[in-house]
């Protein structure tokens, strides 16, 4: 329960980083991540993003933590860029399978709630006949990653 307890900012110790990546809203990144335990951006936001030009040009993206820049999920694994982009656009959100999810910074609670350790709303687990299918708002997962933000407060 502690991850769904308050902190400074919500469920987070931090806001949402200033500087998300593909051009999501903030507003709506710190929303869904910090004062939210149920609601999720609308089906198919990512897909009004920069992420699908960054995901139709690489093998593989890592995903970070909004407010951190934890590293929290790396896909595709086990399956190409075109399968884990067919079921994102199926289910509305990026989809991750077990495989994909660095279980050093991600939870799932009791009632399927994806959080990271930090406290930051994720998404949910949605199982389906292949296993679990963990269904993620992009706004969580569209930090930069620690060392960059490391680099920025350096180079201040």
């Amino acid at each position: 329960q502690k991850d769904r307890s308050q902190k400074g900012h919500g469920t987070s110790v931090t806001p949402v980083q200033d500087n998300p990546r593909w051009d999501v809203s903030w507003k709506e990144a710190d929303k869904i991540c910090n004062f939210n335990r149920r609601y999720a951006e609308r089906s198919g936001y990512y897909r009004r993003t920069g992420f699908l030009k960054e995901a139709q040009s690489s093998d593989q993206i890592k995903f970070y933590d909004s407010n951190t820049g934890k590293l929290l999920f790396v896909a595709p694994i086990g399956r190409t860029m075109t399968d884990f982009l067919s079921e994102s656009k199926k289910h509305g959100w990026p989809s991750f399978r077990d495989d994909e999810v660095n279980w050093d910074y991600v939870r799932i609670l009791p009632d399927g709630e994806a959080v990271s350790v930090d406290g930051t709303h994720l998404g949910h687990n949605l199982p389906d006949s292949r296993g679990n299918r963990y269904c993620i708002n992009l706004v969580s997962v569209s930090g930069q990653p620690e060392s960059t933000l490391a680099q920025i407060d350096k180079d201040l």
